[in-house]
């Protein structure tokens, strides 16, 4: 690139980072003055910004280039973390959202100590700090900054080493990236996200187009059918045990891994529990679930496109986007992409660093040191922890270039130490109003020694590997937990059930939550149809005569039961919803007498 074309790739991308900055300012100005506003967005987030911000929170540049990466160096197995989450999704806003919105909660710890004790929600605070501190900050601005590395070759164009380069990058996004989340609060966050979130979709639809273009030499419907007929394998998504995802590990422990993700995880439903009511809650949650289906083509396609055009000539798997990028997008583009880039990578930071600063402040500074806070103080005291947090991420990110490769895989594998014991705690804890605290507390302890040791500790203490995939393992853990606390409710039951009240005034749902949800369902089952060997997979085809009768079929029935959801389920719905708190209620008073 020469200097003009490297000015011009940075003014444009400045000016559109600079817009978005500017509308968010616009947005969020004078409303961050109660703790409400600076952590919860005033409790009034819209379905649309509650959308784009979950979408955006999730999608980062690693996936971008890691999932196109496998995706070129094997096939389509790899979606299912993107197209199931619509089942967690369903479950989030159907069940577990009105309990949230009801009770009024900020976090999910504060869930934990209305129904267990502050010890559990103490516990479950440092597995949240834990995690997001030591491994998911850093390596999100780490994956950030190479991604931008790779894509635009940062050490040659400004003349430093690639130690250099990353070290200047990674400051750069994490200080623009602080300055949302400290100084904007969620609400800013949201918006900057949902900005950002628009520019992501464009470019990710426009560089499969251009990429189905080169590969029809012009011609874009030749394009598409090159990818259909010649290795038809690389679009099956019905992964093998030796693909990166096999297919059976969806119904072991992925669904666990995406409830936990999409229903629990505090950075990510932080945007959720901001609703302004149920309604626009659910909204929010169940378009990000069709917003989901559409991340295969922009995060998978393209690494398919790419095998096509390069094939061996890619060195490695992860060079197969930025390849495509730099051949195929048009300079006048580069700096909108630069700042689509970086606003994904900003988005993942500042919500991160968003919501490690709610649970310090009102999960332990607030309750155990100073329970009279004002909003100002927890304001004031968010401010300097989340700085604390930036400043030392800023630091470990850089040397996480020295960590063994499959760093992508080390992060998912290490969420595993807190994902499946919170799942368990909160779904038991919900269903299950008589295990007590301390079933809580041995499932935690319990779940961070066994899961050690059955990933990592048999190869290093005893040097043999039990060959279980880490995600199957998920689900294992998940059924022997719950087996343990419905033990204890069984031998040790809870004699007096805590009280957790629900205000019903929030739990009004939206009207479409049920119909919509059974069409997702069926939206994901004819992303598998179309991504199977009945479809594009089909080895003696473009699709199999097998498709057309399968997509009628599914279509009949989602329509029977779309009639059928607003005939018979959404009243029974809307009374299981209005009975929420009178059972809470009532079981209180039975405890008590």
């Amino acid at each position: 690139m020469t200097i003009q074309q490297v000015a011009y790739i940075l003014i444009t991308g400045a000016l559109f980072m600079g817009l978005v900055a500017y509308v968010s300012y616009r947005m969020t100005r004078g409303k961050v003055d109660s703790a409400d506003d600076y952590f919860l967005a005033g409790r009034g987030l819209t379905g649309l910004f509650i959308a784009g911000s979950l979408l955006l929170t999730n999608l980062s540049a690693e996936q971008l280039i890691g999932l196109n990466g496998q995706s070129f160096a094997g096939n389509m197995s790899a979606m299912a973390w993107e197209v199931t989450a619509g089942i967690a999704a369903i479950i989030m806003a159907l069940f577990l959202l009105p309990r949230f919105l009801g009770i009024g909660i900020s976090t999910i710890p504060e869930f934990l100590s209305q129904r267990y004790d502050e010890d559990v929600r103490r516990l479950t605070v440092l597995l949240f700090l834990f995690g997001y501190m030591c491994v998911t900050i850093p390596s999100m601005l780490y994956s950030g900054g190479l991604a931008v590395l790779q894509l635009f070759d940062v050490p040659e164009l400004l003349g430093v080493s690639f130690e250099q380069a990353l070290w200047m990058v990674i400051w750069f996004i994490g200080i623009i990236g602080a300055i949302y989340a400290i100084f904007g609060g969620l609400r800013a966050v949201a918006v900057s996200d949902t900005l950002n979130g628009i520019g992501l979709i464009i470019i990710g639809f426009l560089v499969p187009t251009l990429g189905f273009i080169a590969l029809g030499d012009g011609n874009l419907v030749d394009g598409m059918k090159t990818i259909a007929t010649s290795n038809p394998e690389k679009l099956n998504a019905i992964g093998s045990s030796n693909d990166s995802v096999p297919f059976l590990s969806i119904f072991t422990g992925m669904i666990f891994a995406n409830l936990f993700y999409w229903a629990l995880n505090q950075y990510v439903i932080q945007r959720a529990l901001g609703a302004k009511n149920l309604a626009e809650g659910q909204k929010g949650v169940l378009f990000t679930g069709y917003l989901k289906l559409l991340v295969p083509i922009f995060m998978l396609l393209p690494g398919i496109i790419a095998f096509h055009l390069y094939g061996s000539n890619v060195d490695k798997a992860d060079l197969a986007y930025p390849s495509l990028i730099a051949d195929l997008l048009p300079m006048w583009l580069m700096g909108f992409f630069l700042a689509v880039l970086l606003g994904a990578v900003f988005s993942s930071f500042n919500s991160l660093l968003n919501s490690i600063a709610t649970l310090f402040v009102l999960d332990i500074y607030k309750p155990k040191f100073k329970p009279n806070a004002s909003d100002k103080d927890l304001i004031r005291v968010s401010k300097w922890f989340g700085t604390l947090v930036a400043l030392i991420s800023f630091f470990v990110a850089p040397n996480l270039m020295y960590a063994p490769d499959g760093l992508w895989d080390l992060i998912r594998r290490f969420t595993g130490f807190f994902n499946i014991p919170i799942l368990v705690i909160v779904l038991i804890g919900m269903l299950v109003k008589r295990v007590p605290p301390i079933a809580a507390k041995i499932v935690i302890v319990f779940h961070v020694i066994t899961y050690y040791f059955l990933v990592w500790g048999t190869q290093q203490w005893f040097g043999f590997d039990l060959g279980i995939n880490f995600i199957h393992i998920y689900g294992i853990l998940f059924v022997i937990e719950t087996s343990i606390m419905l033990l204890f409710a069984k031998i040790r039951p809870m004699m007096t059930v805590n009280p957790i009240r629900i205000e019903l005034g929030r739990v009004k749902p939206w009207r479409h939550a049920i119909s919509t949800s059974i069409l997702l369902i069926a939206s994901m089952i004819f992303v598998y149809f179309v991504f199977s060997p009945i479809g594009l997979a089909y080895a003696d085809g473009i699709v199999s005569g097998w498709f057309f009768p399968a997509t009628i079929g599914l279509f009949a029935v989602t329509a029977g039961l779309v009639f059928v959801s607003y005939r018979f389920w959404l009243p029974r719905y809307e009374t299981y919803l209005n009975n929420l708190g009178t059972t809470e209620e009532t079981e209180e008073e039975a405890s008590g007498s």
